[in-house]
């Protein structure tokens, strides 16, 4: 295939090879900006957009604690009564029937709660704990601590996350 065309005004790109080019030219900037909306999505979503890490017994989280205990005789989003007195727990990802112990950082108690809610919804907050296992932290007066919590034993997984 001829490329260039030699002539007295110089030397000059064939008018086929031109419209080649071009119509390449056309679908490179057409990939190169499909590559660059990808990237850019891809940089731009949330690491918990892919879902939460699975937690195993033995792991461990840190954060904030917060306790709840106004909401007695409600349901749980297990679909058991909330009950104040209950040495249970509200997590956003752990499967329900979770044990697990939290120790409060600032004092050294822990308690060993099941988790059987979900929550909390505020940002920087790992776990709700109810009003009873406030008390044995003693964090009520605090209203949040620092804690960490250790998985001891996975609850079974959900009918949810079955089906899906």
């Amino acid at each position: 295939m001829i490329l260039f065309q030699l002539s007295r005004k110089g030397c000059k790109m064939h008018p086929a090879a031109r419209r080649n080019l071009q119509l390449g030219s056309r679908f490179a900037s057409g990939v190169l900006a499909g590559w660059l909306v990808i990237l850019s999505c891809l940089a731009t979503t949330p690491a918990h957009a892919a879902g939460p890490k699975r937690m195993h017994p033995g792991e461990t989280q840190t954060g904030l604690a917060s306790w709840y205990g106004a909401d007695q005789g409600r349901h749980t989003a297990s679909e058991e009564r909330f009950d104040p007195d209950a040495l249970t727990a509200a997590h956003r990802h752990l499967p329900f029937g979770t044990m697990v112990r939290v120790t409060n950082q600032l004092n050294g108690k822990s308690v060993d709660l099941r988790i059987n809610d979900r929550g909390p919804w505020r940002h920087g907050r790992i776990i709700d704990v109810t009003d009873a296992a406030a008390d044995l932290l003693d964090m009520k007066k605090q209203g949040t601590v620092p804690v960490t919590i250790l998985v001891l034993k996975l609850g079974p997984p959900s009918k949810r996350a079955n089906a899906e």
